[in-house]
């Protein structure tokens, strides 16, 4: 029997600020309701996936830094989680049926996560490299 060490990943819970603010406008008992439902399931889903999942955070305010300076925005990232599976394709297959894809244009991005290694370097060039490669993938 060989060990297979996981890769990681992390997954991206979104959905459109827009679509959020219009459910916030939802009679609260037909909201509370919905909300109690997904909860469940989600709790459900967490439970029967808890091998892959090593952690899951619901996202905050955001900023965004530019060379230009920084400014408040929102972005579509309600929460994320840390997962370590076999594959890519394994750990983006876990998520098909999740419950959060119930809330409309939502979405979940798996994006694996590659080591630079101990002896990083981050030096302009090494920095551009490293970008365009995650822009090639």
């Amino acid at each position: 029997m060989t060990d297979i060490t996981p890769k990681k990943f992390v997954a991206l819970y979104l959905a459109p600020a827009s679509v959020l603010a219009d459910w916030a406008k939802t009679d609260p008992e037909v909201r509370k309701a919905a909300e109690q439902k997904m909860q469940a399931e989600w709790r459900k889903w967490m439970g029967d996936h808890a091998k892959l999942i090593t952690l899951t955070e619901a996202g905050g305010k955001t900023k965004r830094v530019t060379a230009s300076g920084m400014s408040d925005v929102k972005n579509d990232i309600m929460l994320y989680s840390f997962v370590e599976a076999e594959s890519h394709e394994a750990a983006a297959k876990a998520f098909e049926n999740h419950p959060h894809l119930q809330i409309p244009q939502s979405s979940i991005e798996v994006m694996e996560v590659r080591s630079m290694g101990p002896d990083v370097d981050l030096s302009p060039t090494r920095y551009y490299r490293a970008t365009i490669e995650h822009i090639k993938h």
